[in-house]
């Protein structure tokens, strides 16, 4: 398939791989062929040992306008749907369980599973003229897939407010209710997240891979639960060879060279 073509390019450099959703004659709706083409490349690059960083970014004025909405006419059966929706799911599990960040970068709107999208990246940064909704209350469909994202990033209240209401949010609120971290200026969008990935970069591959995981597993757990596997977590971590490296560049102050081990 031509590039041009293609629902979701790939492009790999110094250890980041960016995944441009392109479809933006379609608003970038998340068809079964964009989750596939997401899921394959996202199954692909988890086994490159070389990756520090995914950033997600789309092509066109919309990041991501939700489900193809006439893919979803068109096959309208309840086990076509139930198959849509776990395909959805696994590739939003698959960002949340991917073992480096996946950073959102959303220059236009985010709608429904758009919204859900961002909400399951590790990091968002918006330009300020980005909007967020869960909007399929509008039309007669409450949006239960993205709302166990949004309810993960937003607090209750708010979280249903925008699934109940389906009405647009700003980038600044969504920044202030948790769903993205920064909203900048658009002519900015680039060079901060360009900047928020270097630092990502420049801390060690091993520390990053494992509080990614770690992260989101104890989220998941009671509070005893997560601090005995922070424990464990953190003992098997100053065992790596990153460790004793940084330790030493600290205390000698210097800058780490760090080995990813």
């Amino acid at each position: 398939m031509d590039m041009a073509e293609s629902p979701v390019i790939a492009q790999q450099a110094d250890g980041v791989l960016t995944l441009m959703l392109n479809r933006p004659g379609q608003f970038n709706a998340l068809s079964e062929e964009v989750l596939a083409a997401l899921q394959d490349a996202l199954d692909h690059a988890a086994q490159d040992e070389a990756l520090r960083c995914v950033v997600l970014s789309a092509e066109g004025r919309a990041f991501c306008a939700g489900h193809d909405l006439k893919q979803m006419q068109a096959n309208r059966n309840h086990e076509y749907y139930l198959a849509l929706f776990r395909q959805c799911g696994r590739v939003m599990q698959t960002i949340v369980n991917f073992p480096v960040p996946v950073i959102a970068k959303v220059q236009g709107i985010a709608t429904a599973a758009g919204c859900q999208l961002v909400a399951s990246c590790d990091l968002a940064v918006a330009a300020d003229t980005a909007k967020f909704a869960v909007s399929g209350i509008n039309v007669g469909l409450f949006c239960s897939t993205p709302a166990v994202a949004l309810s993960r990033n937003v607090a209750a209240k708010k979280a249903f407010e925008m699934l109940i209401t389906g009405e647009f949010i700003s980038a600044e609120d969504a920044q202030q209710h948790g769903l993205i971290n920064r909203a900048v200026p658009a002519h900015e969008l680039d060079a901060q997240v360009d900047a928020l990935v270097s630092q990502i970069c420049e801390k060690s591959p091993v520390a990053v891979r494992t509080g990614k995981a770690m992260f989101h597993r104890q989220r998941a757990m009671a509070l005893d639960a997560a601090y005995e596997f922070a424990a464990d977590t953190m003992a098997r971590n100053m065992m790596a060879e990153d460790v004793l490296e940084g330790i030493d560049a600290f205390i000698n102050k210097r800058t780490p060279a760090w080995k990813g081990r």
